[in-house]
């Protein structure tokens, strides 16, 4: 008998033994799978009952859970929530999420619209998107990045409402991501090719806006979770806040925080380029105030096509620079 003769049953039971180990974890991977799926659908199950014994009634119209083997898809025909107590209600339309097994703790999800809503103090809102898309790091406690990215955005008073519905706004794109900095909450976010209908604010007129956000809520960590009733004792640090149209733009950084009794104390920096198509933007927008701006503005255009000047507001007083602005009254 050769040498490779006696090597060929050896090889033989070296690849049963690899399939058989195969196969063995093949079988324990799907039955976690399956375990996960029935997992969701109960939790999903016992969250909606808990919430219906609290008088709210929430629903995952269809609820499936798929993709197996590899990845796994929540998904629901239409979500909706409603709390007659408290008068709120929401709707929209199909959700899908999906994680891949590579990446288990980065689901991104899809949602469908029309978002509908309807609010004590405000008129039923009809928000619609041509793509909305959330992409989230897991993590324990707390997600390690939240991040929604939108296309085609409207929004109008909801049609199903008694009065004929009312154009709200428009915008190509916005997008924002909320993340956890130590104990605080880190925002970033912009949107563009923002249009405000004129029937939305009394037949004032505003061209259409690009604008980011880079922000930082003070203790936010915190605040996630709890029913926040107050802007006071809340702190901010604006890093930008940066809104333009064209060749006018308007930069603000620095803090702002609100104290115990409501009163606004900030020390902000704005930052103005080409100051006379600033002017002539907000004199569109506040036409009753046209000479007042067009004057102030053009003061401050002799100071440079970018001048900028501090804002600061000491226990709700105001003042431009040197110029007082008046007082701000205490917020809630």
């Amino acid at each position: 008998m050769t040498s490779s003769d006696e090597r060929q049953p050896g090889n033989r039971r070296r690849l049963w033994w690899l399939a058989a180990f195969i196969l063995v974890l093949f079988a324990i991977y799907s039955a976690g799978w399956f375990y996960l799926a029935s997992r969701v659908r109960s939790e999903a199950e016992k969250a909606v009952a808990t919430l219906n014994k609290s008088g709210i009634e929430a629903g995952c119209a269809n609820l499936q859970v798929g993709g197996y083997p590899l990845s796994f898809a929540v998904s629901c025909d239409n979500l909706a929530y409603e709390d007659d107590a408290k008068s709120i209600a929401a709707s929209a339309g199909s959700f899908n999420a999906v994680a891949q097994i590579v990446q288990p703790l980065s689901p991104v999800a899809n949602l469908r619209g029309p978002l509908r809503t309807s609010v004590p103090g405000m008129m039923p809102l009809w928000i619609d998107w041509d793509n909305l898309q959330a992409n989230v790091k897991l993590w324990y406690p707390l997600p390690r990045r939240v991040a929604l990215q939108a296309e085609g955005l409207s929004g109008q008073t909801d049609p199903a409402d008694d009065t004929d519905p009312v154009e709200l706004f428009s915008a190509g794109k916005a997008s924002g991501q909320l993340q956890p900095n130590n104990g605080d909450l880190d925002y970033v976010g912009s949107f563009g090719d923002l249009e405000i209908d004129a029937d939305a604010i009394g037949g004032r007129v505003l061209p259409a806006l690009d604008a980011s956000g880079d922000v930082t809520l003070k203790n936010g960590v915190a605040l996630i979770g709890t029913q926040v009733k107050s802007l006071r004792g809340q702190r901010i640090e604006i890093r930008n806040l940066d809104l333009s149209s064209g060749t006018a733009r308007v930069t603000v950084s620095g803090p702002l925080s609100v104290d115990a009794e409501g009163l606004v104390d900030a020390d902000l920096m704005i930052r103005i380029k080409d100051p006379k198509a600033v002017a002539s933007i907000l004199a569109g927008a506040i036409p009753e105030q046209k000479n007042a701006i067009e004057q102030g503005f053009g003061a401050l255009a002799l100071l440079g096509s970018e001048p900028s000047m501090p804002l600061k507001v000491v226990k709700g007083k105001a003042s431009l620079g040197f110029i007082p602005l008046g007082k701000i009254k205490p917020v809630n």
